[in-house]
């Protein structure tokens, strides 16, 4: 009853889930740490691990299963931070909080089952872990449930304590010695933040507190140790530094191991409060940086003044002082009670190439392998020379591997100086062993080049090309192999395994090849034989001399590699049998001499660069660009711009000139549409109208009544002879001199009083000419007023008549109802020329009462 009890109570706290807190996620440490348990089972370390688990455990990657992730039920759900707000938040993490208030901090910590602070990459989160912990201390008596509290620190805390036996310092620090333990001078606050931490959590049921010191972190990213993996896989230096001599022991461990150590404190909740996590391992600096060297750099190392740590651009005063720490310690109690699945307990050294792969995966830092096949002239080295530059990888041509071989081959036999040795005695002496190998290997290569006219042998081509596909550097940044191999024999030759591997793999279904070299795309570039041989005699004589594009050279050239790709058994036939399908260009139907559309092709068939990207002068460079091609295209729209308002404004006046001529023709045309209607009107009234009119006001003139106006509206109204026009046009004028009264009508009736006689007028109905008119007698329209056939005025509407203004003859006193006698002492002119004027007067205001009369009838229509 008590084991089931037990067993019972282990699968609720496996169900059971625990949320966790762990500070500044975005960080190394930190996130390693919460992915690892965020794919932990809760209580999963309470449980032994067999034999078989240990070594499924080795061989088991890094990152871990995603069948652990499944089990949600029973894993951890990790909170956290963010130190910037950039940071995307990461998938394991159900919350993340960024800049928030203390309150808000500690009503988030209070929620979680288990707090994590980790200290050891950022010194600014020490002041916060320790006001975390006293400010949890306070709320101690709202918990509802044991709370626990872990701070992750650094062995730095123990960098200056005095040994264990002044004679023996090989002894190392446990567990139990951390009362004794000396701090760096720099991690003062890391020490206090300790002693804070230990000081609560004495009530276990409550509040547990727990301190790990870890050594210095490696794996994955690759923590500090990341500065020398950058520096190795560049290649930029021919050495890897090691700062001082190299000798100083450094505690490190794998941050998937400190991982491991942290599960183990909160599924056991031990008694034992201070805990130290470090692997097994004693290694110095000089061990760690040459190991580097040797897995993925030069394979050198230089010894240089300590002082030179602090011009590396990616170490911080806290990673040159892990670097120099010397310091041996050993965790006791972690290997006695807890069962941790260790991804590297041996140390870094022995573990070398796992955690080299996992840098790389987690750095995406994956070679890039391409192979350019094509005629002659088609563009292969040109395209092969920008796409190294775009993605950094090793532009591989045939002509400099052979030059590079041969010059290493004579550096061999060359004897060196005794003062070269130093650093590299060791590796001299294997060179001095290979001296007639090499003496050897550089007399057939002579003698192959002198019997085949300086052309080399196809085995001593692909022994060079091969040795140069398995440097270093073309194993870290990738490779561009230019032109090579032509045939289906030489690439079966260059990729194949070696003899002890072929006889493995041969029992396998697909024809056996070496991983490590084969190219991971293929790309066919070609082109007709017109279009190359135009681009070639287009090419500048500069270029042409020296190389094979001479005439002779390149159409036997253009010849044998047509011979060679019309058989069965092609150099892309051996790439479809390996399931790596060439990508193929034709570049004479892109008609780009610059291949620009090849290579946008072939970037998008590739995908991204897999490196660390920019480095600071080439960012510095790339916004140098940017803002001058900024500044350009701003200064393009600034000028197109103005282009197009000047364009727009010579529009807009061209327009307003066309709409003026159109307007103008639009007013011409209505003008002479106008007169064209006005034309009938006017016949009409110069013939019924204005004769009837006239003869009444010749009557008036004659009889001169002392009512002008009654007498003609009089006359008018009985009339039979008047036409309707002339009755309105007298209505029109009796109205305008009724207005005037007796005085102002008076001079349009003057007659020749000072003659004797009354004047004497024309009867008829037609208007007689200007020489058989008497004086006196009015003038009909189209007389002295203006041509009768004229102009019509222009299209305005009728207006009000200004009233009469009296003539001269008025003036001098002239008029009907008045005295003669009187009216000829005050006058000066004849009866005669007064007569004349009165005429005149009235034939314009006839005329413009038959102008109004028409432009009405006009608008009106």
């Amino acid at each position: 009853m008590a084991e089931e009890e037990e067993v019972a109570a282990r699968t609720e706290k496996v169900i059971r889930i625990q949320r966790v807190f762990i500070n500044l996620l975005d960080s190394y440490s930190s996130r390693n740490i919460g992915k690892f348990l965020s794919n932990s089972v809760v209580g999963a370390s309470l449980e032994e691990i067999t034999e078989e688990e240990e070594e499924h455990g080795e061989d088991k990657s890094a990152v871990p299963e995603a069948s652990s992730a499944n089990l949600k039920e029973g894993t951890f759900q990790i909170v956290g931070t963010l130190s910037t707000l950039e940071t995307p938040c990461p998938s394991f993490a159900v919350e993340t909080y960024y800049a928030i208030s203390r309150e808000d901090l500690l009503m988030h910590l209070l929620e979680c089952d288990v707090i994590i602070y980790n200290i050891t990459e950022n010194p600014q989160q020490v002041e916060e872990a320790i006001w975390a912990v006293s400010a949890l201390n306070e709320e101690i008596s709202h918990f509802e449930k044991r709370k626990v509290f872990i701070l992750v620190s650094t062995v730095m805390t123990w960098a200056r304590s005095k040994p264990l036996d002044p004679d023996d310092s090989e002894i190392p620090f446990t567990e139990e010695d951390y009362r004794r333990r000396k701090h760096h001078p720099n991690f003062l606050d890391h020490i206090n933040a300790e002693k804070t931490v230990l000081k609560f959590g004495k009530k276990v049921r409550k509040f547990a507190t727990y301190v790990v010191a870890a050594g210095l972190q490696y794996g994955m990213e690759g923590g500090i140790l990341h500065a020398f993996f950058k520096l190795a896989w560049s290649g930029e230096v021919p050495a890897l530094p090691v700062f001082g001599d190299g000798t100083n022991v450094i505690p490190a461990i794998h941050v998937l191991d400190l991982a491991g150590v942290i599960q183990n404190v909160i599924d056991h909740v031990p008694k034992f409060r201070y805990l130290v996590a470090v692997d097994e391992a004693v290694h110095t600096l000089e061990d760690f940086v040459k190991c580097i060297s040797k897995s993925t750099g030069p394979g050198k190392i230089q010894k240089v003044p300590k002082e030179n740590a602090f011009l590396t651009k990616d170490l911080t005063q806290e990673d040159i002082d892990h670097l120099l720490v010397n310091l041996r310690m050993e965790t006791l109690f972690v290997k006695e009670n807890f069962n941790i699945r260790w991804f590297a307990q041996a140390g870094f050294v022995e573990n070398i190439n796992s955690i080299l792969k996992e840098y790389k995966q987690s750095r995406r830092l994956l070679p890039i392998k391409i192979c350019i096949l094509g005629p002659p002239a088609v563009g292969k080295s040109s395209i092969a020379e920008v796409l190294s530059k775009y993605y950094k990888l090793h532009h591989i041509k045939l002509k400099d591997v052979i030059s590079e071989a041969i010059a290493k081959l004579e550096a061999i036999i060359t004897p060196k100086d005794v003062g070269e040795g130093g650093e590299e005695e060791g590796e001299e002496e294997e060179e001095e062993e290979n001296v007639e190998d090499a003496q050897e290997l550089l007399d057939g290569i002579k003698e192959s080049a002198e019997q085949d006219a300086g052309r080399l042998e196809d085995a001593y081509i692909i022994r060079f090309i091969k040795e140069k596909l398995k440097s270093m550097p073309c194993k870290n940044q990738g490779y561009i192999l230019d032109g090579f191999p032509k045939t289906y024999d030489q690439a079966k030759d260059l990729f194949n395994q070696e003899e002890e591997e072929e006889e493995e793999e041969a029992r396998g279904k697909m024809f056996p090849f070496d991983k490590l070299i084969i190219p991971e795309f293929v790309c066919s570039l070609d082109a007709s034989d017109e279009f190359l041989k135009e681009r070639v005699m287009n090419l500048p004589e500069s270029i042409v001399a020296g190389t094979h594009y001479s005439q002779g050279q390149f159409l036997r050239a253009l010849s044998n590699y047509r011979d060679v790709n019309t058989e069965d058994e092609t150099v892309l036939n051996y790439f479809d049998e390996l399931e790596i399908h060439p990508i193929h260009i034709d570049v004479g139907r892109l008609e780009d001499a610059q291949n620009r559309l090849a290579i946008r092709q072939l970037i998008r068939e590739i995908g991204e660069p897999r490196n660390y990207g920019l480095t600071d002068e080439e960012k510095a460079e790339e916004e140098r660009r940017a803002a001058e091609e900024q500044l350009a295209k701003e200064a393009m729209e600034e000028a197109e711009r103005q282009h197009k308002e000047a364009a727009e404004t010579a529009e807009k006046i061209a327009r307003w000139e066309e709409w003026s001529k159109r307007l103008e023709e639009v007013k011409r045309e209505e003008k002479e549409l106008l007169e064209a209607q006005s034309l009938p009107l006017r016949n009409y009234l110069m013939t019924h109208v204005m004769p009837t009119l006239m003869q009444g006001l010749n009557e008036c003139c004659k009889i001169r009544p002392d009512d002008p106006v009654d007498f003609l509206c009089a006359r008018s109204e009985p009339s039979a002879r008047l036409a309707p026009g002339a009755r309105v046009g007298a209505s029109v004028l009796s109205k305008r001199l009724h207005r005037r009264g007796p005085r102002g009508s008076a001079a349009a009736a003057t007659s020749g009083g000072e003659n004797g006689g009354t004047s004497q007028c024309t009867g008829s109905g037609a208007s007689p000419g200007p020489s058989s008119r008497r004086p006196g007698c009015i003038a009909p329209i189209g007389d002295e007023s203006g041509p009768a056939g004229g102009t019509p005025p222009s299209p305005e509407p009728p207006k009000r008549l200004p009233p009469i203004r009296p003539t001269r003859a008025a003036e001098a006193g002239h008029n009907w109802g008045g005295s003669r006698r009187s009216a000829s002492r005050r006058t000066n002119y004849p009866s005669r020329e007064a007569s004349r004027r009165a005429g005149r007067l009235l034939r314009r205001r006839t005329h413009s009462v038959c102008s109004g009369v028409s432009g009405s009838r006009t608008l009106l229509w």
